[in-house]
């Protein structure tokens, strides 16, 4: 069929329309570079027998996740805009599932009247299957070279479309916990705190690898292959989120008017300079603490520290504010991190990171920042949602704390019963020694370290 330029509904392609979708489009780049980051912190990390496996296992746990959330995912999470005009969860997955004919439409062939914007809600899709993704990325961290490979994938499925559920509640401005007063720019509650709270579950179940924690009968010690590769991830992370942070923004007329997705009071500068201050307070604190410690981990601890406890309020901070966030979050790290290894618990990047920082940067948000208004949606004056109904509150933190964590309790609890049953859940422990690149892949590694080469029992 040819186009017909007569019939096209030009509203849905202006000028004004493509800037909006380029933006969106930078943040899915920014939220990729994230991905790749991460995988080279894992590179940097994980065992030399188990390298390719770990990262591969992430790779296609990603795309799992990415792909569920293209079949029914956002259906869910844009279900609260619906709902906001009087139509439900039903229509919305109707709509937006794989098939469905908002999905498949082109903008130009959609009257506005209908779904305006739609060229930029698609985009969307795509920024948001990513973060589907990177919650089994970062699941896949607590997890790592002990999980059988079925199990974790299984997984990946059923935290899509959980984290879903999730971001529908919790992240926008007319979700259910949103609304009533739960407030988080970045998303740390869905993304953050439910794989953390998976992790409480998994961790202590698949047991700590051999060597990590003490001395093993046939790995003298756990020797990750090149910690120096983490730096430039950590890098990568930082390139890539402030395109991230500017997905998180809505834009109104007059044109560049940005009101956060909470719907609360803010501007482009602020919300980058707070980004970017967390992790300068973070490093300056990590960088202190590794010194005086002897332990390489703060330097990388200390910025990551600093940027999730300070994620949940970019929106309403000042740069000031953000930048003693970031000093004070390392701190909550180390005292996690070091409750963990005193217990022997193998567990060191979501224990202190995102249920120390990200719970304690949500507190504080609710301490500090209570009664600022948010929520609803620009252009309703009153009714349930109308603009800026809302106000923070502590209590809508703590409940939303708690939620997001306890989905990921809950979550993890009915699946390591139903994996233990059927495909199993843990990686015998000869095979984690032996390497699962060598038992799945047939692949060695180029150099054998000192701690592997005691022979087997």
């Amino acid at each position: 069929m040819s186009l017909d330029i007569s019939a096209i509904h030009a509203e849905q392609v202006t000028l004004n329309a493509l800037v909006q979708n380029l933006l969106y489009a930078s943040g899915t780049v920014g939220a990729i570079l994230v991905v790749v980051g991460l995988l080279l912190i894992d590179a940097g990390t994980a065992r030399r027998k188990n390298l390719f496996n770990s990262t591969i296992e992430k790779t296609l746990g990603f795309f799992l996740g990415f792909a569920t959330y293209y079949v029914i995912g956002f259906g869910i999470w844009a279900a609260q805009y619906y709902i906001m005009v009087d139509a439900t969860m039903t229509d919305s997955i109707k709509d937006w599932w794989l098939g469905g004919g908002m999905t498949n439409s082109l903008a130009h062939h959609v009257d506005p009247a209908l779904f305006p914007g739609l060229n930029t809600f698609q985009i969307f899709v795509f920024f948001l299957a990513v973060f589907a993704g990177i919650i089994n990325i970062l699941l896949h961290f607590s997890v790592s070279e002990r999980m059988k490979a079925s199990a974790y994938y299984i997984t990946c499925v059923v935290a899509a479309v959980v984290s879903s559920v999730l971001s529908w509640a919790t992240w926008g401005s007319v979700g259910p916990l949103t609304n009533a007063g739960f407030h988080d720019f970045f998303g740390v509650g869905f993304v953050y705190l439910f794989p953390a709270g998976m992790a409480l579950i998994f961790t202590p179940k698949l047991g700590a690898r051999p060597g990590m924690m003490e001395p093993h009968a046939r790995v003298s010690a756990y020797l990750a292959p090149s910690i120096g590769l983490c730096a430039p991830g950590l890098l990568l992370i930082f390139a890539g989120l402030p395109m991230v942070i500017m997905s998180c923004l809505f834009f109104f007329d007059p044109e560049a008017l940005a009101v956060s997705v909470t719907m609360a009071d803010t501007s482009v500068g602020i919300a980058l300079n707070n980004y970017a201050l967390v992790w300068a307070g973070g490093a300056v604190t990590g960088l202190i603490l590794a010194y005086r410690s002897g332990n390489y981990a703060y330097t990388l601890l200390g910025p990551l520290a600093g940027y999730v406890a300070g994620a949940s309020g970019f929106d309403v901070y000042l740069p000031w504010q953000a930048f003693l966030i970031g000093l004070a979050a390392p701190f909550v790290a180390y005292a996690v991190y070091e409750f963990t290894l005193k217990r022997g618990i193998d567990e060191h990047k979501l224990f202190p990171l995102f249920l120390g920082c990200g719970t304690f940067g949500m507190i504080l948000l609710g301490v500090f920042k209570a009664g600022t208004p948010r929520g609803g949606y620009l252009g309703f004056e009153e009714g349930a949602y109308a603009f800026q109904h809302g106000q923070i509150s502590l209590g809508m933190q703590l409940v939303g704390i708690a939620v997001c964590i306890g989905a990921g309790v809950v979550t993890a609890l009915i699946l390591s019963v139903i994996l233990d049953k059927t495909v199993g859940l843990r990686v015998d422990e000869h095979d984690q020694i032996d390497g699962l690149d060598k038992k799945i892949w047939d692949l060695e590694p180029d150099v054998h370290t000192h701690a592997d080469s005691i022979p087997r029992a």
